[in-house]
């Protein structure tokens, strides 16, 4: 019975199209060493097959076999699926992304893949339009597919203000930015749910889209109304809000409003150059407004001003060139020099970085922060002696000058 199990798997190795008919034969030849090892195998499949040790076994046997044989599916996959590629990605981040996707069923299957296709390296940044549920190897061939490759889609940079991302919307689709202000003057119904629109400071709430509009690439369907682009784009801040857990924790850990939060993320975005500085200056904002640490607990901010003068149509000033009468300016409903608290609504539309940063921010007594030189380092105080120690830095750099710097 054994040689005849040996037998038989030695007929299954020549299967299809006799693909390893000379391996079997040199098996058979060389039977003192892998034939023995053969035999016992397909005794044990044998015994498994049925039913001898049972369907626990078989499960067993399964898990084991996925444990030594990368879990790959075999066909070319069914119905479609939008993948993105970002910048920096790795093998292993494009693997995970595919496989959260459901397009491969293993990452460790994708980068297998990925290193015996000598082109891999070429995959380019961007969207892709790819199938679920793909051979591993097809899903690297269609990535390298230009014809995969979104041609249609328009990338929001973060940190976009409303109007600006109309204009770029515009531009893409030729739909009159008329229509996008139109449509984003009621965000309930582009799909913003009412709960987000609720503060816990006292102020008034002003329903904006701003802060809604979430920064990313999107694929542009044919024909898509003005309504229907600013809803996906409300879509996408929803399900990243809801994968990093945004609404329960700021109410749990920081225990304020969502709303607030998003404001307050969209000045981090607004103020800080590298992401690395979004939960820092987070950090401050809170600091200002919620913890007392001034008296006023003004948050002081210049790009509240330069939002407004965007919202005007005006070009934005910067710092030490904005009048007194700019800074002071009563008028100004983003006026957070002489107005205590946050913004009346976000003042653009921040990334998950910043989200996060707003999110969770680290500990620290900080109460200002400063751009100390022309590359956007930036600098971070808790008292008189380092704001003019950072003013100097500033003044050293060339980023301050005039009186600000004593001459």
């Amino acid at each position: 019975m054994i040689d005849d199990l040996d037998l038989g798997f030695e007929e299954s190795e020549r299967g299809e199209k006799g693909r390893h008919r000379k391996g079997a034969v040199r098996k058979r030849q060389g039977r003192s060493g892998g034939g023995r090892g053969k035999t016992i195998f397909a005794l044990l499949m044998a015994l498994v097959l049925l039913g001898g040790i049972g369907g626990g076994a078989y499960i067993g046997f399964d898990r084991i076999r996925n444990h030594f044989v990368t879990p790959d599916y075999d066909g070319p996959g069914s119905g479609e699926a939008l993948v993105e590629v970002k910048a920096g990605d790795t093998l292993t981040d494009i693997g995970n992304t595919l496989y959260d996707a459901g397009v491969v069923k293993s990452t460790k299957a994708f980068i297998e893949a990925a290193d015996a296709n000598s082109r891999s390296k070429n995959i380019q940044v961007g969207r892709y339009k790819v199938r679920k549920q793909m051979k591993a190897a097809d899903a690297v061939t269609l990535l390298l597919d230009p014809k995969s490759r979104i041609v249609n889609g328009v990338t929001i940079p973060e940190g976009t203000i409303s109007l600006n991302i109309y204009a770029i919307l515009s531009k893409q689709t030729k739909i009159p930015v008329k229509e996008f202000q139109a449509a984003a003057k009621d965000p309930v119904a582009l799909g913003v749910p009412e709960f987000w629109f609720k503060r816990d400071d006292g102020k008034k709430v002003t329903k904006s889209v701003e802060g809604f509009l979430y920064p990313s690439t999107y694929e542009i369907p044919p024909k898509a109304t003005a309504e229907q682009i600013l809803s996906m784009m409300v879509d996408e801040f929803l399900r990243v809000t809801q994968q990093i857990d945004f609404v329960d924790r700021v109410q749990q850990e920081r225990k304020i409003s969502p709303y607030e939060a998003l404001i307050t993320a969209s000045i981090a975005q607004a103020e800080a150059v590298d992401p690395k500085d979004f939960p820092k200056v987070s950090r401050v904002i809170y600091n200002r407004v919620y913890a007392g640490k001034i008296g006023c607990k003004c948050l002081g901010i210049d790009s509240g001003i330069n939002y407004w003068k965007r919202l005007q149509g005006k070009d934005p000033k910067d710092s030490d060139v904005l009048t007194q009468s700019e800074i002071h300016d009563l008028k100004n409903p983003y006026n957070t020099h002489d107005v205590a608290g946050l913004p009346i609504t976000p003042i653009s539309n921040p990334g998950e970085g910043a989200l996060k940063g707003a999110l969770d921010p680290p500990p620290g007594d900080w109460i200002f922060f400063m751009t100390v030189d022309k590359k956007g380092t930036m600098g971070y105080g808790s008292n008189d002696a380092d704001f003019r120690k950072l003013q100097k830095q500033m003044c050293d750099n060339g980023v301050l000058t005039g009186t600000n710097c004593g001459s």
